[in-house]
C-alpha cells in the first residue's frame, strides 16, 4: 500500500532529478534557474489561489490549489536541501500539542533568543 509519505518522497526524488535540467524542457529546471525568488514568487501566487479557491467554497479548486501549493513549497525545501520528511518530523513532534500550546513554545523559544 502506498502512503502519502511515499508520494511526497517521489515526487521530491523528481524535484532533485530535474532542478539542475534544461530549463528549456523542464518547469522544475526553470524555476531553479530562475532563483530561489522565483520558487517563493510561486508560493505567494499558489498560496493567494488556494485562499481564493476556499473563499468560493469550490472543494475541487481548493484540492487542485492546494496540490500546486505543496509542490512549490517542495520545490523551496528541496533549494534549502530539506526534504518532505523534515516537515512531516515536526507535524509528528507536534502531534497531540495543542496549537495553545505549541505557540506558547514558539513564543519562549523567541523570547530566549532575544535575550541572548
Amino acid at each position: 500500500m502506498t502512503t502519502s509519505n511515499d508520494t511526497l518522497a517521489r515526487l521530491a526524488e523528481v524535484i532533485e532529478a530535474r532542478k539542475s535540467g534544461d530549463p528549456d524542457k523542464s518547469y522544475v529546471a526553470r524555476l531553479f534557474h530562475k532563483g530561489t525568488d522565483a520558487i517563493l514568487k510561486k508560493i505567494g501566487e499558489e498560496a493567494t489561489e488556494t485562499v481564493m479557491a476556499a473563499k468560493d467554497g469550490d472543494a475541487r479548486k481548493l484540492v487542485y490549489e492546494v496540490a500546486d501549493l505543496w509542490f512549490h513549497s517542495m520545490l523551496a525545501l528541496s533549494a534549502f536541501g530539506l526534504k518532505p520528511a523534515d516537515v512531516l518530523a515536526e507535524l509528528e513532534r507536534r502531534e497531540g500539542l495543542s496549537g495553545l500550546e505549541e505557540f506558547a513554545a514558539r513564543k519562549a523559544i523567541q523570547r530566549e533568543g532575544e535575550d541572548r
